[in-house]
């Protein structure tokens, strides 16, 4: 995928007044999705959808990263009809080791997207949930030297392990990550989380859109984006914003520059 050009202009607000069916976002969502898959066609990178939901002060998880309930009931419908729309979703290990989740879409009607878990060492438990799920065969990314044995494990159990390049820190390559996808026919991800994850994706400008809940509260815990220092000079613009109410929370969406 070309490299986006980052800029710091912010479009105008656009407010939509609080819509129980999120038509007008979930089009905007959409819209982006096919614009890139029809633009990168010849290249089969994905849309990349960054979706989380934050409090007021940008925390994700309580200060020990304890897992929390953010959100409230409409806004989580509109998460799992995210996840409908996508082809797969995205997590990291210590989101699977702090919440063991399911990433199946159970609020709303719609088909469940493909598990993806970034995991450089192989440290996902093999009695999770998503190594046990068997609707989908979750993707376990890891790096080229991890350990072979643990792989063994994890695909007698059915999930699906990709052994892909490492950064110089010594995690997961995510460009290397998306193109694997790509090449096998996904043309549309959602990364959930965490904190770790969320920030390399927007550090190294892959994600095309973000679409965040903020709730009305105070947690002082782990914040959802860390350090953007490798980002450079350039940081992340955002352009085509939109908010909408539900319920108590705000929705957030809006393209990366």
């Amino acid at each position: 995928m070309d490299a986006r050009v980052a800029g710091s202009v912010v479009s105008p607000m656009t407010v939509a007044p609080c819509d129980l069916d999120f038509e007008g976002i979930a089009a905007d969502v959409m819209a982006v999705i096919d614009r890139v898959r029809d633009t990168d066609a010849s290249t089969r990178w994905p849309c990349v959808t960054l979706s989380y939901a934050q409090s007021l002060d940008g925390s994700i998880a309580g200060c020990n990263g304890e897992t929390l309930g953010i959100s409230g009931g409409l806004a989580l419908d509109f998460t799992h009809r995210l996840r409908a729309m996508h082809e797969a979703i995205l997590v990291g290990v210590n989101t699977v080791l702090t919440d063991n989740p399911r990433l199946t879409v159970r609020r709303v009607e719609g088909p469940n997207p493909r598990p993806v878990v970034v995991d450089s060492h192989l440290r996902i438990p093999l009695d999770s949930r998503l190594v046990q799920r068997r609707d989908a065969a979750t993707i376990v990314a890891t790096t080229e030297g991890a350990c072979s044995e643990k792989a063994a494990l994890l695909a007698a159990c059915g999930a699906e392990v990709w052994f892909l390049p490492k950064t110089p820190c010594g995690r997961v390559d995510l460009p290397a990550l998306f193109s694997r996808l790509g090449a096998e026919g996904i043309t549309s991800v959602m990364v959930e989380g965490g904190a770790s994850i969320i920030t390399s994706v927007i550090e190294s400008d892959l994600a095309d859109q973000l679409v965040v809940t903020v709730a009305p509260r105070l947690l002082g815990g782990v914040r959802a984006i860390g350090s953007l220092e490798g980002a450079g000079v350039a940081r992340p613009g955002l352009v085509r914003v939109r908010y909408q109410l539900a319920g108590d929370d705000l929705l957030v969406h809006s393209e990366f520059a």
